[in-house]
Formats: structure tokens, C-alpha cells, sequence
């Protein structure tokens, strides 16, 4: 036998019937329709935001404020030596080389390499910061490093 469009069903036990409440008392879910007695969640279009708590001063208010955001922080992009890896030997590696071959999608504050996985063959890389170890890694696979200030 042949699967046709018209022969598909739902699988049984997919389809179910949608509680209807609030029509009266023969329905089984009639007079408060489900919602229990009185109250601010019993009445129709309530929408409570969360962390609500009735007008006590919510939880996220009470605890005390620690920290501070420090706005002249740095955000680097990282790049591991794993995805330097595959440029050919001898490539100049600049962030700007990074973002064509869609290995950094944003340059943030700059580029900083670090030391996850192996090099195999000399680059020249140019970044704005590095890992000592992705340092020790570049140079003993023959390469060098060039530290870009801004």
C-alpha cells in the first residue's frame, strides 16, 4: 500500500480536545473556570510581570548592589593557534588578514592569540595582544610576533 496525502492521520493520542472552561456546570470546569477564588490571578486580563510579589519590595531590590562596571574595560577577540593553523606557511597574519577569511567576525578592541593547539609552520603575526605560551609557540615553530599599539 501506497503513502498518500490523503491517507495521512495523526498518530494516536496527538490530537487532543482543548479544555473548555467556563460553560457551565454540566462541562465539569464551570463557575470559576479553573482559576480558584477571587483574587488578582482569578480576574481576566491580568498579566503579572515577573518577580512581582504584590507590591512588597521585590527580591531583586532587597538584596544589596555589589560591583561595578568598569567602562574602560578591553574586550578582546580571541583566536586559538588551532585556527592559525591552516593559513600556508609564511602568510602575514593581520587582524584584518582574520576578518576576510571569517575567522573574527568583529574586531571588538582587538585581537589576542592564545596558545590552544599546535603550529607546525613559521607566521608572521600581528595582533594586540598575546599569551606568553602563543608566543613561546609561534617563534618555536619558526614565526614571529608583532605587537600592534593603538
Amino acid at each position: 500500500m501506497a503513502i498518500a496525502l490523503n491517507k495521512l492521520t495523526p498518530s494516536k493520542g496527538a490530537n487532543r480536545k482543548s479544555k473548555r472552561v467556563g460553560r457551565g456546570i454540566g462541562g465539569g470546569h464551570g463557575k470559576t473556570a479553573t482559576r480558584g477564588y477571587k483574587g488578582q490571578k482569578s480576574r481576566s486580563g491580568t498579566s503579572i510581570r515577573p518577580g512581582f510579589e504584590g507590591g512588597q519590595m521585590p527580591l531583586h531590590r532587597r538584596l544589596p548592589k555589589r560591583g561595578f562596571t568598569n567602562i574602560f574595560r578591553k574586550e578582546y577577540t580571541v583566536v586559538n593557534l588551532s585556527q592559525l593553523a591552516e593559513f600556508a606557511a609564511g602568510t602575514e597574519v593581520t587582524p584584518l588578514v582574520l576578518r576576510e577569511r571569517g575567522i573574527v567576525r568583529r574586531l571588538k578592541d582587538g585581537i589576542k592569540i592564545l596558545a590552544s593547539g599546535e603550529l607546525k609552520h613559521p607566521l608572521r603575526v600581528h595582533a594586540h595582544k598575546f599569551s606568553q605560551s602563543a608566543i613561546d609557540k609561534i617563534q618555536k615553530a619558526g614565526g614571529s610576533v608583532e605587537v600592534i599599539t593603538q
